[in-house]
């Protein structure tokens, strides 16, 4: 690891502590960074040795129960989206490439609308799963199914593409379909909100599922940079490196699929993360996968927590759906990638 990739990655680092601990102070009720480290110290059973003073009652509901899981989701989600999006752009060698191309997006919204309208918003997050990797399921079987115009790959990353773009649409149609035949009332309500994305109802548990998705899965991708690095000029050539090419982009396509399924069925469909922040990040460090990889997710994470924090607070005592604001920063900020593209 160069110095500079080094301090790059420990600035991102520090950048994301700084931002979970100012996020979880703000709020109607505002918290000091002082006041949350006292909760958390005391939490983690850490209070006593370091002479840290027990918390009142309030301000340990506040951050323990109701903004700490919230943020901690929220940049499990980010990071997770950021890493997909660099394996997504990798694999298929398209720059416009985000986690929901292979349509796990829309059979996620399929699985979690006919929950809702069916009234057991309890097995939301088991349908949103369910849903994504159905769609998955379904991309993969028709790619295969579609020829191996690949060559030493399988199916090319067009044709898997474009199977995507029609599970998408396909179940699109399904999900407008269950909600015009079903939902009633403030199902509507309830259905639109997931659809646009939303922490808002994080617990521990949605920490523990994101969370233990990232750490689990994400640290296998991120430990693919050498392999993503050879795909960058092309599959004959990764083929020529020794790379078994066709093995290798399915698992990769799986693994991208279950991590984002596991995300999307805890905050639902959040767009841009996994677009712009790779780009974003090429843009600092190049496109060596061994550190665009690590840093995509460190500044994912970042992004997503503010995000959901102008969210939380900008329309307050209103709250908005994350999706809209990462789609009100996401859009001019590609724009003005594709401009320096341009440029360039």
């Amino acid at each position: 690891m160069s110095a500079r990739t080094g301090l790059w990655t420990a600035g991102a680092v520090a950048a994301l502590l700084v931002t979970v601990v100012v996020a979880v102070g703000i709020g109607p009720a505002g918290l000091s960074p002082a006041e949350v480290w006292q909760v958390v110290a005391t939490r983690l059973g850490w209070g006593e040795w370091l002479g840290v003073a027990p918390p009142g009652r309030l301000v340990d509901g506040m951050v323990w129960q109701l903004r700490l899981p919230r943020v901690l989701t929220a940049a499990a989600v980010g990071a997770g989206l950021a890493l997909c999006g660099v394996v997504m752009q990798s694999l298929t060698r398209n720059p416009l490439a985000d986690p929901y191309l292979l349509g796990l997006s829309s059979g996620a919204s399929l699985g979690a609308a006919s929950v809702l309208v069916l009234g057991v918003s309890v097995l939301l997050p088991v349908a949103a799963f369910v849903g994504a990797t159905a769609a998955l399921v379904m991309t993969l079987l028709l790619a295969a199914a579609s020829g191996r115009s690949g060559g030493v790959g399988g199916p090319s990353p067009t044709r898997t593409v474009l199977a995507g773009l029609a599970v998408s649409q396909l179940a699109a149609a399904a999900t407008s379909f269950v909600i015009f035949l079903s939902a009633k009332g403030d199902q509507y309500r309830e259905i639109l909100s997931w659809l646009m994305g939303s922490v808002a109802g994080a617990t521990w548990t949605s920490v523990a599922i994101a969370g233990g998705a990232v750490l689990v899965l994400g640290t296998a991708l991120a430990s693919t940079g050498s392999l993503l690095d050879s795909f960058t000029f092309g599959d004959t050539a990764a083929a020529a490196l020794g790379v078994p090419v066709a093995r290798v982009r399915w698992l990769l396509l799986v693994g991208v699929a279950l991590l984002t399924g596991a995300l999307v069925s805890q905050s639902g469909s959040i767009g841009f993360v996994g677009l712009i922040l790779p780009h974003a990040v090429r843009l600092l460090v190049g496109a060596g996968h061994r550190t665009l990889l690590v840093l995509s997710a460190l500044f994912g994470a970042s992004f997503l927590v503010w995000a959901d924090t102008l969210a939380r607070t900008v329309l307050d005592p209103r709250e908005l759906p994350v999706g809209i604001v990462t789609a009100a920063i996401g859009a001019p900020v590609f724009a003005a990638l594709l401009w320096r593209g341009r440029q360039a």
